[in-house]
């Protein structure tokens, strides 16, 4: 009798093979062979070689190929869709996961089974840490983000948390989407990534129907992953992206009904569902 599939990691890569190839060391030596796991990795239409790298390496992997890029939330739930896991990780593909880190966000988990998505301390290559657990965004959010570092400080520190140290379980509106832990069950009852998103918010607009449908979303501070953070060369590139981010963030707030107050956690727990 075949064992049952405890984790399946979905992992989203176009043109980054130098960040695949670490992120999925750091998979085969940081992630527990007691875990039942698969590998499942999205490439959205790749020319750098991706491909046969990991046809020739990873032989075991389920590859999905994609003929252009197709998004995000798209190719995030092709993953999702074929998962076989209790648990599902949707990981970035610039990402590196240290020791038990995994192990650790199962365990919370498991500890209380109305969580349903949980997320990890974020830090970067020099240490740092990320502010990736937050309250729901605004539409004040995006023109803080392109203040000045110090203004930042001010008027985010509230939304992203940045009073508070970091250093214990908690629960919070949503977590970056670069490392989520989601319990199948709660996918189920919730629903796919919006695919209309095709860059951006998607993680945000996932974690408040979570909320919404009676789960919970949590960050687990014990569980470290490293976060580098691709840059976009090519200014094409990146102005595509701007206009789809923009196009997201619209999508965003016309679904959740609000633009400068967002949606607490006690005003999500109190829903009728």
């Amino acid at each position: 009798m075949e064992n049952k599939m405890e984790l399946s990691i979905i992992i989203l890569n176009w043109n980054s093979l130098n960040y695949l190839k670490r992120c999925l060391s750091s998979i085969i030596n940081n992630v527990s062979d007691d875990i039942n796991k698969e590998i499942i990795l999205i490439d959205n239409g790749s020319n750098d070689g991706s491909i046969s790298y990991l046809k020739n390496n990873y032989p075991n992997i389920l590859l999905i190929e994609n003929s252009c890029n197709k998004g995000v939330a798209f190719a995030r739930n092709q993953g999702l869709a074929i998962a076989r896991g209790e648990y599902l990780l949707l990981l970035d593909v610039d990402t590196y996961i240290h020791k038990n880190a995994i192990e650790k966000m199962i365990e919370t988990m498991e500890y209380d089974e109305r969580i349903g998505l949980c997320g990890p301390k974020l830090i970067g290559v020099d240490g740092k840490m990320e502010y990736s657990c937050r309250e729901f965004l605004t539409i004040m959010s995006k023109i803080y983000r392109q203040l000045p570092a110090k203004l930042q400080d001010i008027f985010l520190k509230k939304e992203e948390l940045r009073d508070w140290p970091h250093d214990s379980l908690r629960e919070v509106g949503y977590v970056v989407g670069a490392c989520q832990l989601i319990r199948k069950q709660a996918l189920l009852g919730a629903g796919l990534l919006d695919s209309r998103m095709f860059y951006g918010v998607e993680e945000v607009d996932f974690c408040l129907r979570i909320w919404k449908k009676g789960w919970k979303v949590v960050y687990n501070p014990e569980a470290l992953v490293m976060h580098v953070g691709q840059r976009l060369g090519r200014r094409k590139i990146f102005h595509r992206l701007q206009l789809e981010h923009i196009k997201s963030l619209i999508l965003f707030f016309y679904k959740g009904k609000y633009l400068f107050k967002a949606p607490s956690i006690l005003e999500l727990k109190n829903m009728t569902i």
